[in-house]
């Protein structure tokens, strides 16, 4: 009966420690989020490292993310089939890769000279943030029907996993009035995707939404009506507010209407020639020397004078 005592006793010792570094740790996640909660505004800072699509340098505002259980994601990893970038990359973060960088720029040690070159040739031919190991990996890693942050180009977007296929939440805001857009495909690092609705269809509704006149627009007009709306938009944040007193979709509508009054004002442009022989005088096409004739320019015409 002692020994069982004393080997209990040994077993609930451990286990207090345990619980007590347990709760510890979730402490110190919730305050580190409470300080991180008021930059959400203006953004988190994240540091990839790029052996992982779940390897981050661990900062406070990480915590956020490990205290709501929600999973960060990125694709930006090196190709294992490329021996020479895994050397120079190696398990450091982005932060560090560009210190190693600028290091071995300045070394005398060619290898280290080399390996620099290598390394900042991998961020040059990725700068996209994403490449094709990586998007393998990140569909494999993340889960079917999850909800989850990914993380690009320093913007984070909300994605899911459907049927094997991984969709972005599509939060342009040229799209706000296309109810049938909801989610963007990511299956190509080039950016090549397409939209798809609530329920994962693809959608074929593009310009026929609420913006749409008469519902005939064809997808492209409303994708150049979304650009310009967007155009506005950030030409608008660039000058003083209540400059123009104007409504963003109001500047948008009218920037489309003074491109069109453009093309309706273009004309036909004709122009005068002068028929001339060889020796500048009128005389071998049959027509009287002073006569002129009317003819379309084009623009691959030459006036002769």
């Amino acid at each position: 009966g002692q020994e069982f005592e004393a080997s209990l006793g040994n077993i609930i010792i451990p286990l207090s420690l345990q619980k007590k570094n347990f709760f510890s740790r979730i402490s110190q996640n919730v305050d580190d989020a409470i300080t991180v909660l008021p930059k959400l505004a203006t953004g988190l800072d994240v540091n990839v490292r790029f052996t992982g699509v779940s390897d981050f340098e661990y900062t406070p505002e990480c915590s956020v993310f490990d205290l709501l259980g929600i999973p960060l994601y990125h694709g930006w990893l090196v190709d294992p089939q490329s021996p020479e970038a895994v050397r120079a990359v190696g398990k450091l973060s982005y932060n560090q890769l560009v210190e190693k960088i600028i290091t071995c720029k300045h070394s005398s040690d060619t290898n280290l000279v080399t390996e620099g070159l290598i390394a900042e040739q991998f961020l040059e031919t990725t700068a996209a943030q994403l490449t094709y190991h990586g998007l393998c990996e990140l569909t494999a890693a993340a889960k079917e029907d999850e909800l989850s942050v990914f993380f690009r180009n320093n913007h984070f977007s909300t994605m899911t996993k459907h049927k094997s296929h991984l969709y972005l939440l599509v939060t342009d805001q040229g799209f706000l009035h296309e109810e049938q857009v909801v989610w963007e495909s990511l299956h190509n690092v080039d950016g090549d995707s397409c939209f798809c609705d609530s329920d994962f269809h693809l959608s074929h509704s593009l310009g026929k939404g609420p913006g749409a006149e008469g519902g005939s627009g064809s997808p492209e007009k409303q994708l150049q009506v979304d650009q310009d709306y967007l155009v506005a938009l950030s030409l608008q944040q660039q000058q003083p507010q209540g400059a123009l007193g104007l409504t963003d979709l109001e500047l948008a509508q009218q920037l489309q209407q003074e491109e069109y009054q453009q093309q309706q004002a273009v004309q036909p442009v004709w122009t005068w020639t002068r028929a001339l022989s060889p020796q500048g005088r009128g005389a071998t096409s049959g027509r009287p020397a002073g006569e002129r004739r009317q003819r379309p320019k084009h623009e691959s015409d030459c006036i002769l004078l």
